[in-house]
């Protein structure tokens, strides 16, 4: 017998934008893991096996990316927060109430933040893994050079898993980019009001130590974490580390 996770696969649309929501494990927490640019759910395969012996463990594709169709327009992080947190309040309605833990890495670290900054209801602990974009830093150029680099040592299996989701993205993943480079990360951390913790590898170009410092103080409950050896894509090359970060997070609350 196998014993691969069961996964119940989930379609939701709000204001019409659909996404696609994976759900496994059980438990009173629930994880909500939101994607960075250009990739999507798969991005945390190994993360939710690892998590969901203690919650339910929920991994979205948004908007237009991994097998949800294009919105009419690429949307800001603002909005692709309250359309995650549509389908939080119509997940959790009517039922008891989890312990909601709203993770993101990279550009979905941007999208987590604006669902606790303005559904504050909805969150009880962030996690941003990897957060991006620091102010001086918000160009697209830029920030290709630096995830080449920064992929360039990465496992085949990242550089695999990378490809597709980028591909799948779309004609539209620079105008995707571009809604990650207008949005102000650094404000938004100041609206937040839950517990935060904040990963970042030791290698991530994308993701500068000061800039990880920055975010982190901005936040008013926050502690940072380093993952040793690791660059941007430490979940898709070695979730371990990271889940053990979460477990410990959560664990002191």
């Amino acid at each position: 017998m196998s014993d691969a996770p069961t996964f119940a696969i989930e379609r939701f649309t709000h204001e019409g934008a659909t996404l696609v929501a994976q759900e496994s494990g059980e438990g009173h927490d629930l994880f909500v893991l939101i994607h960075g640019v250009g990739m999507g759910r798969s991005a945390f395969a190994e993360l939710e096996g690892l998590l969901d012996d203690i919650g339910r463990v929920v991994a979205v594709d948004l908007p237009g990316y991994g097998e949800t169709p294009e919105p009419g327009r690429v949307l800001s992080m603002e909005e692709n927060a309250d359309v995650v947190a549509a389908y939080l309040s119509d997940l959790t309605a009517g039922g008891e109430s989890p312990r909601i833990v709203v993770l993101g890495h990279s550009m979905g670290a941007q999208v987590a933040l604006e669902v606790a900054a303005r559904h504050p209801h909805l969150v009880d602990a962030l996690v941003l893994v990897g957060p991006t974009v620091e102010p001086g830093a918000r160009s697209a150029v830029r920030q290709l050079w630096r995830l080449i680099r920064d992929i360039i040592p990465e496992s085949p299996r990242v550089i695999a898993v990378g490809a597709r989701e980028y591909l799948r993205a779309g004609p539209r993943l620079l105008a995707k980019v571009r809604a990650v480079m207008v949005h102000r990360p650094e404000d938004t951390a100041r609206q937040v009001t839950v517990p935060a913790l904040v990963i970042r590898g030791e290698r991530d170009i994308l993701v500068p130590v000061e800039w990880a410092r920055q975010l982190t103080e901005a936040l008013p409950d926050a502690c940072l974490r380093e993952v040793a050896e690791f660059g941007h894509e430490t979940m898709i090359r070695n979730a371990g580390p990271t889940a053990s970060l979460i477990r410990e997070f959560l664990a002191d609350r």
